[in-house]
């Protein structure tokens, strides 16, 4: 595309959600330019500009970045002191790293909503096993930076259950987090956008089921959330998003406690996993909405287009012997109102390969219709599954 015809998105990371970014992209006839950290990897089979590099190399990022008139991310890795750079070089780098810094570091996270106000499980920074028993266990250890997918996370009921804990973060450099085990009902997720010109568009909240740190589905809206509750979620991300000055989409990851609160477990400042039912279900995606707020363009209506939308994630099996291709024809043949989004990722056991949409009147039938289709790519239903 002439570089004249809508200014130039560079995104630094190839893997699904910068692949799902290329989409709205090219119906808004919007370009985008990847630095991806090798050939063939998910986004870099769907965007043709791009290079392969590393994000933490700042030669790397300043040449991906030439003449664009904005960077995002497909993920919160890159370090601060070069998107600082970036911005020297007149870059727009949005979400900007000072607010990035708090999805890169939950310990500059929780101070951050602390001093807000915001409901958050009882936390602190401890150096050792001693200090993790003094703060009370059964408690959640986390290293500060680096973790993700249920990485870098233990739960520990004995001062020798931390152990591991200091071993990877003393070999990491990094520090360790010491959260509250909450007593809770579910995990919930509120998905905000905003732009520079601090319009926000917030999505209806969801439910999330996370199995051994991984996302397994996403029902949206929440079933039988409070009212209160759900207005009481938005309102702590569109304020989270407000007060750091977030650029872009902000998820915020809560627990429903069994006492009827909201304490916000993590953050993330990109389109999101628990956001993948908005591609189907939803006006306009997280994906799109991201890019109209990385440009500053007026953000499109978040409201869902059905009662109900559930998304599952197809997940790498040991089971599945053929392509994920293969699904195909039995899964839309079964469903034909099913939305199938596959990463272009090769089969690895408990990898995100994929995910299923399946929206309508009948939560029910669509928790099965997109369980059975999940199930099937997978590899894990026989052939006499109907």
């Amino acid at each position: 595309m002439p570089e004249d015809l809508a200014p130039t998105i560079a995104v630094i990371g190839g893997g699904q959600l910068a692949r799902m970014m290329a989409e709205p992209a090219a119906a808004m006839g919007i370009p985008l330019r990847l630095l991806a950290e090798a050939e063939g990897v998910s986004a870099a089979q769907v965007i043709v500009d791009h290079e392969v590099g590393d994000y933490t190399d700042l030669a790397d990022l300043r040449r991906i970045t030439k003449g664009c008139a904005v960077v995002t991310f497909d993920h919160e890795h890159v370090p601060s002191a070069h998107l600082h750079a970036l911005e020297s070089d007149g870059i727009a780098v949005r979400p900007g790293p000072e607010a990035l810094v708090h999805a890169q570091d939950k310990g500059v996270m929780r101070r951050a909503l602390g001093k807000l106000g915001v409901p958050c499980p009882r936390n602190a920074l401890v150096v050792d096993a001693a200090e993790a028993v003094a703060f009370g266990l059964p408690c959640v250890l986390k290293t500060t930076r680096g973790g993700y997918d249920g990485k870098g996370v233990w739960f520990v009921r004995s001062e020798a259950e931390c152990a591991e804990a200091f071993a990877v973060a003393g070999t990491a450099g990094v520090e360790i987090l010491a959260e509250e085990l909450v007593d809770f009902r579910r995990e919930l997720s509120a998905l905000v956008a905003r732009s520079p010109s601090g319009q926000v568009a917030a999505w209806p909240v969801v439910a999330s089921e996370q199995r051994d740190g991984v996302c397994r589905e996403v029902i949206a809206p929440a079933p039988d959330l409070d009212a209160g509750l759900a207005v009481q979620a938005q309102q702590i991300a569109m304020r989270i998003a407000g007060e750091l000055d977030v650029i872009g989409v902000l998820a915020v990851e809560l627990f429903e406690t069994t006492d009827g609160r909201v304490l916000v477990n993590e953050l993330a400042m990109r389109p999101h996993n628990t956001g993948h039912w908005t591609q189907d279900g939803a006006v306009t995606s997280q994906f799109e909405n991201h890019l109209r707020a990385v440009l500053d363009l007026p953000l499109g209506a978040p409201d869902a287009r059905a009662p109900w939308t559930v998304m599952v994630n197809i997940l790498g099996s040991t089971e599945l012997t053929a392509r994920l291709y293969d699904g195909y024809p039995h899964a839309l043949a079964r469903d034909p109102r099913l939305r199938v989004h596959l990463y272009g990722k090769a089969m690895r056991p408990g990898r995100k390969v994929g995910h299923v949409n399946a929206y309508g009147d009948d939560l029910d039938d669509c928790l099965e219709r997109a369980r059975h289709a999940a199930a099937w790519f997978a590899g894990d239903l026989g052939e006499e599954s109907e």
